[in-house]
């Protein structure tokens, strides 16, 4: 793929997101359907107005015909567009990515990710020169569909959460508006931080948690909740800073799921990247787990082919599928004060599982595919693994230059040490 990563076509905006490529994007899509009905959001990104009108221009020039529901969380546009039948669903959003960056996600008319066939084709529209044949299509606006999905969500939740004290952290994003009320409509106590005031993703949310550690600890909250930039993804603390993640989140869930005789097919999906831990308890509950490469689609992929109604990432992607067809920290959120209510237990309490020891490092390089097909590297990390009784992943970010390195094992000081030969081997290449 040329434009398309892990998740959409992303980059800095105007500078590797440009508006010609959003334009041609935008028309792409008329080409693929004839005047087709398109469902549009964004986050909170200052780009995403020239973001958004360069899409839309390639969406208009081909006819096509664009509903925007404005700043509104990903997951958001997945369950509207398939409850009124459009064809495609937007996203303008880089995600978890820093402020200068910027996004296209594009979903198919079942309300999940495009499949890498059909970005193929769209590269294909993008690449070759396409012609503008006179036509041009109607825009309308209309952000009272959002509270379509904001009763939706609450439908969905068996409990009330009266005599619950949370701190809420939007990262400044899509979810500074709908997720608060959510919580309160449900009865919640809610503390918010971050709702719109700052930059997005800019030393808040779910990558940056010290913020919200502090607040939970300063109010006495009984949870804290840190969104990302498109609120796709959860993180949270219990009453006392532990960090509760993705991986723990999952296994959550599924322990519940499974009381409850709702883990369909005892499946559950996660990535290559969840802790070796997790898999282990959850066979111990007789649940079978499921690896898929990183990034939502391919965990939503094994999913579909496995017949799971939960699976999810460490960074906390959490996929109900029984419910949303995509990736939502609101509803992953809300599930799990149901099942604080639901079990009478603190989050603490249900967090018991000590997990494998993990140093995850992220490096900023030059060219992550010629450093990640390194020969050099590769048979260091051939040679580190013989002598090793753990995991070694090394992979390339599919949304940044970066090369993510996982180590895992049961010794703390030699998954350090393996790190660092790793790490010191990167930055030698990174030339």
């Amino acid at each position: 793929m040329i434009y398309f990563g892990t998740d959409g076509i992303r980059g800095i905006a105007n500078k590797e997101l440009t508006p010609k490529l959003c334009f041609k994007c935008g028309l792409a899509l008329t080409k693929i359907v004839h005047k087709p009905k398109i469902l549009i959001a964004t986050d909170t990104r200052k780009s995403k107005d020239l973001i958004v009108f360069s899409f839309l221009s390639g969406v208009l020039s081909g006819g096509g015909e664009v509903l925007d529901i404005g700043i509104a969380p990903t997951s958001a546009v997945s369950f509207l567009l398939t409850k009124f039948n459009f064809d495609f669903g937007v996203v303008i959003s880089a995600s978890h990515n820093p402020k200068e960056y910027n996004g296209i996600k594009i979903f198919s008319s079942c309300g999940e990710k495009i499949s890498e066939k059909l970005e193929s084709e769209i590269e294909n529209y993008i690449i070759t020169p396409q012609s503008i044949e006179g036509n041009y299509g109607i825009y309308t606006k209309n952000i009272k569909l959002l509270k379509l999905y904001e009763e939706y969500l609450c439908s969905n939740v068996n409990a009330r959460f009266n005599g619950l004290k949370v701190v809420l952290d939007m990262s400044n994003g899509a979810s500074f508006k709908v997720a608060p009320k959510i919580f309160k409509k449900l009865g919640a106590e809610v503390i918010s931080i971050n709702a719109g005031s700052g930059e997005i993703n800019e030393n808040c949310g779910s990558l940056f948690l010290d913020g919200l550690k502090q607040k939970v600890l300063e109010v006495k909250a009984d949870v804290g909740i840190a969104f990302d930039g498109d609120a796709d993804r959860i993180i949270c603390v219990d009453s006392l800073g532990n960090v509760v993640d993705g991986d723990n989140i999952i296994y959550i869930l599924a322990k519940y799921l499974k009381k409850k005789n709702l883990l369909k097919n005892n499946v559950v999906v996660g990535t290559s990247q969840t802790n070796l831990k997790i898999e282990k308890r959850l066979k111990n509950l007789g649940i079978n787990f499921i690896r898929s490469d990183v990034g939502d689609k391919f965990v939503i992929e094994k999913m579909n082919e496995f017949g799971a109604v939960l699976g999810g990432e460490q960074s906390g992607h959490i996929i109900i599928s029984n419910i949303l067809k995509t990736g939502d920290g609101i509803l992953a959120g809300l599930k799990l004060l149901e099942i604080l209510i639901s079990e009478n237990k603190s989050l603490k309490r249900l967090n018991n599982i000590r997990l494998m020891p993990q140093i995850l490092t992220n490096i900023k390089v030059k060219d992550k595919l010629r450093i990640k097909n390194s020969e050099e590297l590769n048979n260091l990390i051939i040679n580190l693994q013989q002598n090793f009784d753990g995991r070694i992943i090394v992979r390339c970010s599919g949304t940044e230059e970066k090369i993510r390195v996982l180590v895992e094992g049961k010794s703390k000081k030699l998954i350090k040490q393996i790190t660092n030969e790793i790490v010191k081997l990167i930055n030698k290449l990174n030339i």
